[in-house]
């Protein structure tokens, strides 16, 4: 059998002294791995970078065989971030996380998020807070998305400033005021999707979300940790970014 798709590439490790397998998200196909021959080729390099946008042919015997692929570049989104610490760490962050989604489950929705994330790489008042919009996508993809719309306590949808860290349910500035201790900052740039700005803290803010979650409900149950990636690109956000600085977020993804 055989199908054509396009995806972004995840991951590529060696095979054999000439091939690769290489780890993609594909839009109709989910996250596939498949077998290129010839990808450690100087030709076949560039194109296999985590990151990259790529149309895809598969074949294989059967479905469930790893099969072989063939790949051509769409957007080459490595090569433009390579010589650009933050935008890498943070394509780095997304790929390796994508890595969380069940193999040949399709996530469509996600993989356009993706797409639309890695498009504003270049534009670094827009994309850090794109990826933490990210991550709540990868939440819910994943059957573990937070509930922001209204208030666990009193039911109401204003003044929402706190997020519960066990049922991940939004809370109320009045509802959560006794235990602020326990609770996660919810950032205003997660409360809705009206334009707005986001602050460094803000950022931080919503990292640590997302970071909390993505712990507790689906990494340390695996007996696995946050990439070491993630860690470096929000220290690296938090050093670049003096507290007064107010990003503009142009979008909201």
């Amino acid at each position: 059998m055989d199908w054509t798709d396009e995806g972004i590439i995840l991951g590529v490790r060696p095979h054999g002294e000439t091939a690769s397998v290489v780890e993609l998200l594909t839009r109709a196909h989910g996250r596939h791995l498949g077998l290129v021959h010839g990808g450690r080729s100087r030709r076949m390099r560039p194109i296999l970078q985590p990151g990259n946008h790529v149309e895809v042919s598969w074949k294989g015997r059967l479905a469930e065989h790893l099969g072989h692929m063939a790949l051509e570049t769409r957007r080459a989104f490595a090569a433009e971030v390579m010589d650009h610490p933050m935008p890498l760490a943070g394509l780095a962050t997304l790929t390796t996380l994508a890595r969380l989604l069940p193999e040949r489950d399709p996530h469509p929705s996600l993989y356009e998020v993706s797409l639309f994330v890695l498009g504003y790489l270049d534009e670094p008042e827009v994309w850090p807070a794109l990826l933490v919009r990210w991550e709540l996508a990868l939440l819910e993809e994943l059957g573990f998305g937070l509930d922001l719309a209204a208030c666990a306590a009193t039911g109401a949808n204003d003044d929402l400033i706190y997020v519960s860290s066990k049922s991940g349910r939004a809370v109320s500035a009045s509802a959560g005021e006794p235990y602020r201790d326990r609770l996660l900052t919810l950032p205003p740039f997660l409360r809705g999707r009206s334009q707005g700005s986001v602050s460094q803290s803000d950022l931080a803010a919503g990292f640590a979300l997302t970071g909390h979650f993505l712990e507790t409900r689906i990494l340390v149950p695996r007996g696995e940790t946050l990439p070491e990636v993630r860690g470096r690109l929000t220290d690296m956000l938090m050093r670049t970014r003096k507290p007064a600085d107010i990003v503009a977020l142009a979008r909201n993804g």
